[in-house]
């Protein structure tokens, strides 16, 4: 198998402790999952990832990997989505993860590049944060949750959504990249 990526090894999971590939994407993840944890004071349990979510393009199928979601009171509250390089190439398919991955909006969509971080509203788009500490920490996120609309997606705007990621995260991708599923 050809890989895309420098493998430097094995490294720890920091969520589940387990032994996971060692390389530059996954080491910018990690640093960003622990940065929820050790400086946003979230709890390890309420943050899981990666998450798998199917997408499809007409006949074309695929899963796409989705880095980390933050589920408070029994609802995903924030999605965090890891790209290399610029952030605003990364703003439409997270958008459009957000809107896949439960069947309502999910209210934060965090996009990362492991150095830099935008915070966006899930409904409309905007940028609410352009940096790691703009993210809201568990207890602030835990205080706008009565206020967050976990609006339902129509089906329609959810196979819209889906040709979105398909085509950022799948036809865009490098044909050796192991982290998309093609069906």
């Amino acid at each position: 198998m050809m890989v895309h990526h420098l493998v430097l090894g094995e490294l720890e999971d920091f969520l589940t402790g387990q032994k996971i590939e060692d390389n530059h994407d996954e080491r910018l993840r990690q640093k960003s999952v622990r940065f929820l944890v050790e400086k946003k004071q979230y709890a390890k349990k309420n943050i899981s990832g990666p998450v798998k979510l199917p997408v499809r393009a007409g006949k074309k199928k695929a899963i796409v990997r989705v880095d980390y979601v933050v589920r408070l009171f029994e609802k995903t509250c924030m999605l965090v989505k890891y790209g290399p390089g610029s952030l605003v190439t990364r703003r439409r398919p997270a958008l459009a993860a957000s809107r896949l991955l439960e069947p309502y909006q999910i209210p934060l969509v965090v996009v990362t590049n492991g150095i830099d971080a935008e915070i966006m509203d899930g409904l409309s788009g905007k940028i609410l944060g352009k940096c790691f500490d703009d993210i809201p920490s568990e207890s602030e996120l835990r205080e706008k949750f009565d206020f967050f609309d976990f609006k339902a997606i129509p089906s329609d705007r959810a196979r819209l959504e889906s040709r979105i990621v398909y085509a950022y995260e799948v036809d865009d991708a490098c044909p050796c990249d192991d982290t998309i599923c093609r069906i």
